[in-house]
């Protein structure tokens, strides 16, 4: 199974709709927030992906009535939390994202807000930031990110935005 994780698009729907171009066979898509314009675009534009796209409010998705986190069963066997991370402390520490994914008896954690790429795992969970696909913030090129889980396990990474 293929998972496509996308954060902090900001009105840049081209760099939206480039990663679903790449990935039009990913079993899901999740985008984590600030980009809800683009995302609502994408929909009408891509229908047939409507069904496999999950929504995550981030902090610049001013007026937006979608979820703010949310725990996904979409990987048969594993269970995947969801959310922006402005409510989660990212920027200092993933101490409350680790807490909150155990809770929800989560072994994936994904979050955006800071722009950073990153992919580690910590305390039994999978943690994955695919970093900005418009504007980021560690000297890197614009990225998104994957989940690879097979019978062998869990792989996580990213990816530059063409």
């Amino acid at each position: 199974m293929r998972i496509i994780v996308i954060s902090d698009t900001h009105g840049r729907y081209r760099a939206l709709s480039s990663i679903v171009l790449r990935n039009l066979k990913a079993d899901a898509f999740i985008h984590l927030g600030d980009g809800e314009e683009e995302f609502r675009k994408l929909i009408y534009d891509f229908p047939d992906v409507a069904s496999r796209f999950h929504y995550i409010k981030g902090n610049c998705d001013y007026g937006s009535e979608r979820p703010l986190s949310m725990a996904l069963d979409i990987a048969p066997g594993h269970r995947i939390f969801a959310t922006h991370g402005h409510r989660y402390g990212v920027n200092y520490d993933l101490g409350t994202l680790i807490q909150t994914a155990k809770e929800q008896n989560c072994d994936i954690a994904l979050y955006g807000h800071t722009h950073v790429q990153l992919c580690t795992y910590q305390e039994g969970i999978h943690i994955m930031n695919p970093g900005s696909a418009s504007t980021p913030r560690d000297g890197r090129p614009p990225s998104y990110g994957f989940i690879d889980i097979t019978p062998a396990g869990i792989v996580t990474n990213t990816v530059p935005v063409d």
